[in-house]
């Protein structure tokens, strides 16, 4: 009960400013330009928590801070595996008020991987955990996006968004990188479904 307390009184500043929130969600991830592999959705999550200040305009905008689970699979003539990646994302979006219960976001989206993981299991049928899979890839990432969100009752909001990524996923094609690709021109694109709760009152245009 004291952390709630405490908790309250640390982001109660933050309400007068605008709003905050929390959000949770599943992510749908794949990847582009790879030629060389097949390769198909992952399932994973997302998870955080945003502030939108307060706005007298049709327009407002959003500033959230995400632990994303992200990643692809993928197959080949001798093997397949999965990708697992896990980024803090840090998105940054317009927000246009259609009316109190609906808005459009358009924005851009920075990241940075904090931990990687790779597996694969050969036509065999042996399995092979990698090791330092993080060394592969390129820990900063950015892109742009956008999504709709809709505020049914109170603050409650579910909302959808795709972000597709600028820079490359990889570093360099080394020997050892799983999988092993001719390019290191491989993209992410990412899907997501979310919901959460908002505290604090609505942009004063959203209102009419």
């Amino acid at each position: 009960m004291k952390k709630i307390i405490l908790g309250i009184l640390l982001f109660s500043p933050f309400l007068a400013f605008g709003q905050i929130g929390v959000k949770a969600g599943l992510n749908f991830s794949n990847v582009s330009n790879t030629s060389s592999i097949s390769h198909s959705n992952e399932t994973g999550y997302n998870i955080g928590v945003f502030l939108a200040p307060k706005s007298k305009s049709i327009i407002s905008s959003k500033t959230e801070l995400i632990l994303s689970k992200q990643g692809y699979n993928y197959s080949t003539n001798s093997q397949d595996g999965t990708a697992n990646l896990l980024y803090i994302m840090l998105p940054t979006y317009m927000c246009i008020n259609i009316s109190r219960f609906f808005q459009i976001h358009l924005g851009a989206q920075m990241a940075y991987l904090i931990n990687a993981k790779a597996d694969s299991t050969t036509t065999s049928g042996s399995a092979y955990p990698f090791a330092d899979a993080l060394q592969y890839y390129n820990r900063f990432d950015y892109g742009f996006g956008g999504g709709v969100e809709i505020h049914p009752f109170k603050g409650l909001l579910i909302g959808s968004r795709m972000n597709i990524s600028l820079a490359n996923l990889y570093s360099d094609a080394a020997s050892g990188q799983i999988p092993s690709l001719a390019s290191v021109k491989v993209k992410q694109n990412l899907f997501q479904l979310y919901t959460g709760w908002h505290f604090g009152k609505q942009p004063a245009s959203s209102k009419k």
